[in-house]
Protein backbone atom coordinates (compact mmCIF):
# COMPACT_ATOMS: atom_id res chain seq x y z
CA UNK A 1 0.00 0.00 0.00
CA UNK A 2 1.46 3.11 -0.75
CA UNK A 3 1.84 6.07 1.53
CA UNK A 4 -1.19 8.15 -0.72
CA UNK A 5 -3.55 5.07 0.24
CA UNK A 6 -2.56 4.69 3.85
CA UNK A 7 -3.22 8.56 4.36
CA UNK A 8 -6.48 7.86 2.75
CA UNK A 9 -7.46 5.04 4.84
CA UNK A 10 -6.50 6.92 7.64
CA UNK A 11 -8.89 9.75 6.85
CA UNK A 12 -11.69 7.37 6.22
CA UNK A 13 -10.99 6.16 9.23
CA UNK A 14 -11.09 9.48 10.95
CA UNK A 15 -14.42 10.49 9.04
CA UNK A 16 -16.02 6.88 10.14
CA UNK A 17 -15.47 7.37 13.78
CA UNK A 18 -16.53 10.32 13.75
CA UNK A 19 -13.34 12.14 14.65
CA UNK A 20 -14.08 13.93 11.34
CA UNK A 21 -18.11 14.01 11.42
CA UNK A 22 -20.03 14.84 8.42
CA UNK A 23 -19.72 19.02 7.93
CA UNK A 24 -16.76 19.03 9.82
CA UNK A 25 -13.77 21.28 8.40
CA UNK A 26 -10.02 19.65 8.42
CA UNK A 27 -7.45 20.67 10.70
CA UNK A 28 -4.81 22.58 8.67
CA UNK A 29 -2.63 20.63 6.47
CA UNK A 30 0.68 21.17 8.04
CA UNK A 31 -1.05 19.58 11.79
CA UNK A 32 -2.62 16.77 9.74
CA UNK A 33 0.17 15.48 7.80
CA UNK A 34 2.02 15.26 11.15
CA UNK A 35 -1.09 13.63 12.61
CA UNK A 36 -0.64 11.09 9.92
CA UNK A 37 2.97 10.56 9.45
CA UNK A 38 3.36 12.07 6.13
CA UNK A 39 4.42 14.60 4.23
CA UNK A 40 2.39 17.72 2.89
CA UNK A 41 2.62 15.93 -1.07
CA UNK A 42 1.44 12.74 0.17
CA UNK A 43 -0.93 14.39 2.55
CA UNK A 44 -2.14 16.65 -0.63
CA UNK A 45 -2.58 13.70 -2.90
CA UNK A 46 -4.76 12.22 -0.63
CA UNK A 47 -6.66 15.08 -0.08
CA UNK A 48 -7.23 15.40 -3.49
CA UNK A 49 -8.47 11.51 -4.31
CA UNK A 50 -11.15 11.78 -1.35
CA UNK A 51 -12.11 15.25 -3.07
CA UNK A 52 -12.61 13.55 -5.86
CA UNK A 53 -14.64 10.62 -4.92
CA UNK A 54 -16.75 13.17 -2.95
CA UNK A 55 -15.57 12.68 0.34
CA UNK A 56 -14.24 15.57 0.86
CA UNK A 57 -14.98 19.19 -0.51
CA UNK A 58 -12.45 21.89 -0.76
CA UNK A 59 -14.52 25.44 -0.46
CA UNK A 60 -12.37 28.41 -1.68
CA UNK A 61 -10.86 30.24 0.78
CA UNK A 62 -12.55 28.35 3.75
CA UNK A 63 -10.77 25.42 3.56
CA UNK A 64 -11.68 21.38 2.89
CA UNK A 65 -14.64 20.04 4.56
CA UNK A 66 -16.03 16.48 5.33
CA UNK A 67 -19.30 16.35 2.78
CA UNK A 68 -22.90 15.32 4.00
CA UNK A 69 -21.59 11.83 3.20
CA UNK A 70 -25.26 11.42 1.78
CA UNK A 71 -25.97 8.77 -1.14
CA UNK A 72 -26.55 11.38 -3.53
CA UNK A 73 -23.48 12.90 -2.62
CA UNK A 74 -20.94 9.86 -2.82
CA UNK A 75 -22.86 7.89 -5.17
CA UNK A 76 -23.52 10.69 -7.93
CA UNK A 77 -20.44 9.70 -9.87
CA UNK A 78 -21.69 6.61 -11.22
CA UNK A 79 -24.16 8.11 -13.95
CA UNK A 80 -20.39 9.38 -15.38
CA UNK A 81 -19.15 5.82 -15.73
CA UNK A 82 -22.25 4.26 -17.13
CA UNK A 83 -22.25 6.90 -19.87
CA UNK A 84 -18.85 4.98 -20.90
CA UNK A 85 -20.04 1.55 -20.82
CA UNK A 86 -20.53 -0.39 -23.75
CA UNK A 87 -21.36 -3.65 -25.92
CA UNK A 88 -21.71 -6.40 -23.28
CA UNK A 89 -20.78 -4.31 -20.15
CA UNK A 90 -24.08 -2.32 -20.93
CA UNK A 91 -25.84 -5.64 -21.15
CA UNK A 92 -25.25 -6.65 -17.47
CA UNK A 93 -25.70 -3.14 -16.34
CA UNK A 94 -29.32 -3.74 -17.79
CA UNK A 95 -29.86 -6.77 -16.06
CA UNK A 96 -28.72 -5.04 -12.81
CA UNK A 97 -31.41 -2.32 -13.09
CA UNK A 98 -33.53 -5.17 -14.20
CA UNK A 99 -33.28 -6.67 -10.71
CA UNK A 100 -33.49 -3.31 -8.31
CA UNK A 101 -36.02 -1.35 -10.27
CA UNK A 102 -38.89 -4.09 -10.38
CA UNK A 103 -38.21 -4.89 -6.68
CA UNK A 104 -37.71 -0.47 -5.72
CA UNK A 105 -41.30 -0.79 -8.09
CA UNK A 106 -43.22 -3.90 -5.67
CA UNK A 107 -41.66 -1.58 -2.71
CA UNK A 108 -42.92 1.95 -3.58
CA UNK A 109 -46.18 0.07 -4.38
CA UNK A 110 -46.80 0.11 -0.34
CA UNK A 111 -45.52 3.17 0.53
CA UNK A 112 -46.45 5.52 -2.16
CA UNK A 113 -48.62 8.49 -1.01
CA UNK A 114 -51.26 10.49 -3.16
CA UNK A 115 -49.04 13.39 -4.24
CA UNK A 116 -46.47 10.81 -5.40
CA UNK A 117 -48.76 8.77 -7.31
CA UNK A 118 -50.40 11.98 -9.10
CA UNK A 119 -46.60 13.17 -9.93
CA UNK A 120 -46.26 9.46 -11.34
CA UNK A 121 -49.41 9.97 -13.33
CA UNK A 122 -48.93 13.43 -14.57
CA UNK A 123 -45.38 11.58 -16.50
CA UNK A 124 -47.71 9.12 -17.50
CA UNK A 125 -49.66 11.38 -19.47
CA UNK A 126 -47.32 13.48 -20.47
CA UNK A 127 -45.91 11.00 -22.24
CA UNK A 128 -48.65 9.96 -24.05
CA UNK A 129 -49.20 13.55 -25.30
CA UNK A 130 -45.63 13.12 -26.54
CA UNK A 131 -46.07 10.50 -29.20
CA UNK A 132 -43.46 10.56 -31.30
CA UNK A 133 -41.22 13.35 -29.38
CA UNK A 134 -38.12 11.14 -28.61
CA UNK A 135 -36.77 14.02 -26.60
CA UNK A 136 -40.07 14.78 -24.26
CA UNK A 137 -40.10 10.87 -24.35
CA UNK A 138 -36.74 10.23 -22.79
CA UNK A 139 -37.61 13.40 -20.35
CA UNK A 140 -40.71 11.81 -18.99
CA UNK A 141 -39.99 8.74 -19.28
CA UNK A 142 -37.14 9.06 -16.99
CA UNK A 143 -39.15 10.87 -14.65
CA UNK A 144 -41.59 8.55 -14.54
CA UNK A 145 -39.21 5.53 -13.08
CA UNK A 146 -37.59 8.35 -10.63
CA UNK A 147 -41.10 9.28 -9.06
CA UNK A 148 -41.62 5.67 -8.64
CA UNK A 149 -38.61 4.84 -7.19
CA UNK A 150 -38.90 8.11 -5.00
CA UNK A 151 -41.47 6.81 -3.46
CA UNK A 152 -39.56 3.84 -1.47
CA UNK A 153 -38.23 6.22 0.39
CA UNK A 154 -34.89 5.02 0.56
CA UNK A 155 -32.23 7.58 -1.34
CA UNK A 156 -29.40 5.13 -1.86
CA UNK A 157 -31.75 2.71 -3.97
CA UNK A 158 -32.66 6.13 -5.65
CA UNK A 159 -29.67 7.74 -6.22
CA UNK A 160 -28.51 3.61 -7.56
CA UNK A 161 -31.17 3.45 -10.03
CA UNK A 162 -30.65 6.85 -11.24
CA UNK A 163 -27.08 6.73 -11.22
CA UNK A 164 -27.28 3.13 -13.89
CA UNK A 165 -29.95 4.92 -15.60
CA UNK A 166 -28.21 5.69 -19.37
CA UNK A 167 -29.67 9.37 -20.52
CA UNK A 168 -28.12 8.09 -23.32
CA UNK A 169 -29.28 4.39 -23.92
CA UNK A 170 -32.65 5.62 -22.61
CA UNK A 171 -33.25 8.17 -25.24
CA UNK A 172 -31.64 5.84 -28.22
CA UNK A 173 -33.69 3.08 -26.91
CA UNK A 174 -36.86 5.61 -27.41
CA UNK A 175 -35.84 6.65 -30.53
CA UNK A 176 -35.44 2.61 -31.75
CA UNK A 177 -39.05 2.46 -30.38
CA UNK A 178 -40.60 5.04 -32.23
CA UNK A 179 -39.03 3.99 -35.35
CA UNK A 180 -40.36 0.34 -34.99
CA UNK A 181 -43.49 1.96 -33.94
CA UNK A 182 -43.53 0.28 -30.83
CA UNK A 183 -44.08 2.84 -28.64
CA UNK A 184 -47.25 2.41 -27.77
CA UNK A 185 -46.93 -1.24 -26.05
CA UNK A 186 -44.00 0.78 -23.76
CA UNK A 187 -46.39 3.34 -23.21
CA UNK A 188 -48.80 0.09 -22.25
CA UNK A 189 -46.34 -1.07 -20.12
CA UNK A 190 -45.90 2.11 -17.86
CA UNK A 191 -49.49 2.37 -17.81
CA UNK A 192 -49.50 -1.02 -16.43
CA UNK A 193 -46.89 -0.01 -13.90
CA UNK A 194 -48.93 2.87 -12.55
CA UNK A 195 -52.06 1.06 -12.71
CA UNK A 196 -51.00 -1.62 -10.05
CA UNK A 197 -49.17 1.15 -7.78
CA UNK A 198 -52.76 2.97 -7.63
CA UNK A 199 -54.22 -0.18 -6.46
CA UNK A 200 -51.12 -0.63 -4.15
CA UNK A 201 -50.57 -4.07 -5.53
CA UNK A 202 -46.55 -4.86 -4.78
CA UNK A 203 -46.48 -8.36 -6.95
CA UNK A 204 -48.00 -6.75 -9.73
CA UNK A 205 -46.37 -4.03 -9.82
CA UNK A 206 -42.81 -5.74 -9.90
CA UNK A 207 -44.75 -7.97 -12.84
CA UNK A 208 -45.52 -4.68 -14.76
CA UNK A 209 -41.82 -2.98 -13.99
CA UNK A 210 -40.09 -6.41 -14.70
CA UNK A 211 -42.06 -6.58 -17.76
CA UNK A 212 -40.97 -3.28 -18.92
CA UNK A 213 -37.78 -3.33 -18.59
CA UNK A 214 -37.22 -7.08 -19.87
CA UNK A 215 -38.86 -5.47 -23.54
CA UNK A 216 -35.78 -2.93 -23.26
CA UNK A 217 -33.44 -5.39 -22.65
CA UNK A 218 -34.25 -7.41 -25.02
CA UNK A 219 -34.30 -3.70 -27.20
CA UNK A 220 -30.45 -3.90 -26.62
CA UNK A 221 -29.56 -7.58 -27.21
CA UNK A 222 -31.25 -7.24 -30.68
CA UNK A 223 -29.83 -3.96 -31.29
CA UNK A 224 -26.42 -5.35 -29.64
CA UNK A 225 -26.02 -8.33 -32.23
CA UNK A 226 -26.24 -5.64 -35.29
CA UNK A 227 -23.77 -3.42 -33.65
CA UNK A 228 -21.56 -5.54 -31.11
CA UNK A 229 -19.20 -2.47 -30.66
CA UNK A 230 -21.41 -0.25 -29.75
CA UNK A 231 -23.46 0.79 -26.86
Amino acid sequence: MSLTDKAMTRLREMIQSGELPPGSKLPPEQQLASELGVGRNIMREAVRALVAARVLEVRRGNGTFVTSLEPRVLLEGISGAVELLRGETMLELTEVRRLFESAATGLAATRISPRQLAEVKGHLEAMRAAADDVELLNQHDAAFHRAVVAATGNETLSTVLEGISSRTLRARVWRGLVDADAADRTLREHEAIYMALAAGDAIQAQAAALMHITTTENWLRAHHRENPDGP
